[in-house]
């Protein structure tokens, strides 16, 4: 998939936007041909270099942007010459709805195997035994706690996994 239709992908403007940022989306939104300097990127695009920096560091940490190391035979200065790997977009998405899947699957299963109590004056939620520890009294203001049903939380977990499985096609 090109750049160019990579980038019009909503999910994938959203994916890279949480990556970099407002200040970093500039980077991310206009990949160059070939490679690029740092210092080319921010005075094209008309940015701070730390900021452009920092958005290709984060592009790196994710395998969305690779550079090599050029030294200059006179100074010993460094350049870095960095590429765009977007092609890895997709298999990183996966790779994120694999990892929310399972933290969904086992934050599911701590509500289903877990009792908890609520302060309904701070809305502060105690598991059963620390409820228990605290003669079932909030230890902020002292209110009375009330037990919670976190029925609704768990279906719509089961929804969102049950969603997800299908996305991915991954059976129970």
């Amino acid at each position: 998939m090109a750049f160019e239709e990579l980038l019009n992908d909503p999910v994938i403007q959203k994916y890279l936007h949480e990556l970099v940022g407002p200040t970093g989306m500039p980077v991310a939104a206009a990949p160059p041909d070939g490679e690029v300097t740092d210092e080319e990127l921010a005075e094209e695009l008309g940015l701070e270099l730390n900021d452009v920096r920092r958005a290709l560091f984060i592009l790196y940490e994710n395998d969305l942007a690779s550079y090599r190391r050029l030294r200059d035979e006179d100074s010993g200065w460094l350049t870095y010459l960095w590429t765009f790997e977007y092609e890895n977009i997709p298999e990183k998405l996966e790779e994120e709805m694999y990892d929310l899947l399972d933290a969904l699957e086992e934050r599911r299963q701590y509500e289903a195997d877990h009792e908890f109590y609520l302060c309904p004056e701070e809305s502060l939620r105690f598991e059963f035994g620390e409820a228990m520890e605290f003669n079932f009294q909030c230890p902020s203001c002292g209110a009375d706690l009330d037990a919670m049903n976190n029925d609704a939380l768990v279906n719509a977990m089961n929804e969102r996994i049950e969603a997800l499985r299908e996305e991915l096609n991954v059976d129970v």
